[in-house]
């Protein structure tokens, strides 16, 4: 077999497995409330994890990328979208980074 199709076999099963082994241990309902909330809140910390460094070290200059990370979170936080609160982000970068 070519080592490509072995690469990308050997992926597929790495990503299915953790799919699949939930399944098979846990058949019925879970009810600790804990568990529960736990399992629920795992996917976005996931994402911020990943997310947040790239934030950081996206426009080479640490000040605007906090810029606008600060204007992102301010306009999600008052509950606007997610093309506004983009468009907010970028035109905070780009201004700090004319002006400085």
């Amino acid at each position: 077999m070519d080592q490509t199709l072995i690469a990308v076999l050997l992926m597929a099963v790495v990503t299915y497995l953790p799919r699949v082994v939930p399944m098979i241990f846990v058949r019925k309902r879970l009810e600790s409330p804990f568990l529960r909330s736990f399992l629920y809140y795992v996917p976005y910390a996931a994402l911020g994890a990943m997310t947040f460094p790239g934030i950081l070290y996206s426009t080479g200059d640490l000040s605007s990328a906090i810029a606008g990370m600060s204007v992102a979170l301010l306009l999600s936080f008052y509950g606007k979208g997610l093309l506004p609160v983009a468009v907010g982000a970028i035109a905070a970068v780009y201004a700090i980074q004319f002006f400085l």
